[in-house]
């Protein structure tokens, strides 16, 4: 589980979240939504320590991770998957290179054991006899699923995902979104999803935060949101001519 406590957070005069408190828990996908400049990806990166909040707490388990030096998070960070709005590969190293890194850096595998945990993700993301291609031979949707591999190489506890469907077509979208659903099942991850993408609300949304104008506007379910009368969330998720038209139907 993870549990944010007013949470608050500034860039000079610009304020970016103000007073966030949240409760994330195992085995379901949560996910941050709202509109550009909401703060959403500012908040995750307050949770998995990228950003210092100026004020709030971060509790991963009940551990106080804001409280804690660099040495002190280094066990939570090995516990933490992430993956990247852009994937963040490295262009000059192999897929399998890729997930390695992450282990070279927080296990203390053989070789023989790291490159079997690499084929076992990439397995698990059906990029089986991709090992030996570059990043710049794959293609989105691919890339996206080397980032998911690596994410998960370490056995996270805690899976971060940052607008997971950007730039992918509907159709890759939806299998991203399918992987994020089965890897939390199966992992029992504290998954929590930063993104815009109505499919994704309505399709694997557990427990969904809409941030507005930097603060908690509303919070809920994906069932919930078909029956909230909150405007500023209406008017976010429903834009769409046909996002309006799939609510009137299942009302």
């Amino acid at each position: 589980m993870i549990e944010v406590q007013d949470i608050h957070k500034s860039f000079g005069d610009n304020k970016v979240l103000e007073g966030i408190d949240a409760v994330f828990e195992p085995g379901r996908v949560s996910l941050i939504i709202g509109g550009s400049g909401s703060g959403k990806s500012t908040l995750l990166k307050c949770i998995v320590g990228l950003h210092k909040p100026d004020q709030g707490r971060v509790f991963f388990d009940d551990q106080e991770f804001t409280k804690m030096d660099f040495e002190e998070k280094v066990p939570i960070r090995k516990e933490i998957g992430m993956l990247f709005q852009n994937s963040a590969l490295f262009d000059s190293m192999t897929v399998e290179q890729n997930i390695i890194f992450t282990l070279d850096m927080f296990s203390d595998m053989s070789r023989k054991e790291k490159i079997e945990r690499a084929n076992f993700c990439l397995e698990r993301v059906n990029l089986t006899k991709t090992n030996k291609l570059y990043p710049a031979e794959l293609s989105g949707g691919m890339k996206k699923r080397v980032g998911i591999a690596r994410a998960i190489s370490m056995n996270p506890k805690y899976l971060f995902c940052d607008e997971p469907n950007s730039g992918l077509d509907p159709a890759t979208a939806i299998l991203i979104d399918e992987l994020v659903q089965d890897l939390t099942d199966e992992f029992q991850c504290t998954t929590i999803v930063v993104t815009h993408d109505m499919n994704s609300v309505m399709g694997i949304g557990d427990y969904i935060m809409f941030l507005y104008q930097g603060q908690k506007f509303w919070e809920g379910t994906k069932d919930d949101i078909l029956r909230s009368d909150t405007k500023e969330l209406n008017d976010f998720v429903f834009a769409s001519p046909l996002m309006k038209a799939a609510r009137e139907v299942i009302k």
